[in-house]
């Protein structure tokens, strides 16, 4: 299987790795230590490995590594800064978002989507950039009250 060198950025910072023809980008993202994307379906349906690629989500388990070439990918470990957390993952912790916390990351880079597309999104607006993440644990209710409610924190833009 041939190999071939890619740079990309990755929360960040400039990055130059081999990937596999038909590496995944979920695979090489893991391999690069993103321990928060992680492989819930592995067909694009759950959200659970969804990360930003130039700023917009997508499903890291559908796309090959080779295509991320000279692209900007977030995770969220990409999201807080100096050791400060993004007003996404306060807001989670504050209001008890999250239960078992496996799909979390990949709502908190889908609800960093939108906001960065919509600052003060409606509620409605929230459930449906939500349609592609599955959570088991909760009905939802605190996810889409902590992504409101860090909208309000960060105010108009």
């Amino acid at each position: 299987m041939s190999e071939h060198r890619i740079s990309f950025k990755l929360n960040g910072e400039h990055m130059t790795v081999s990937v596999r023809g038909r590496e995944r980008l979920i695979d090489v993202l893991r391999r690069l230590g993103m321990k928060s994307v992680k492989e819930g379906c592995s067909v694009g349906d759950c959200g659970t490995c969804i990360v930003l690629l130039d700023g917009e989500p997508i499903n890291s388990c559908l796309m090959l590594a080779v295509q991320a070439r000279d692209r900007e990918i977030t995770t969220l470990e990409g999201l807080s800064r100096g050791g400060e957390l993004h007003p996404l993952q306060r807001a989670f912790i504050e209001l008890a978002a999250s239960q078992c916390g496996f799909c979390i990351p990949g709502i908190i880079m889908t609800a960093k989507g939108l906001l960065d597309r919509v600052p003060q999104p409606t509620e409605d607006e929230v459930r449906h950039a939500l349609v592609g993440n599955l959570c088991r644990c909760t009905g939802y209710a605190k996810i889409v009250a902590a992504i409101r409610s860090a909208a309000q924190r960060r105010g108009p833009e």
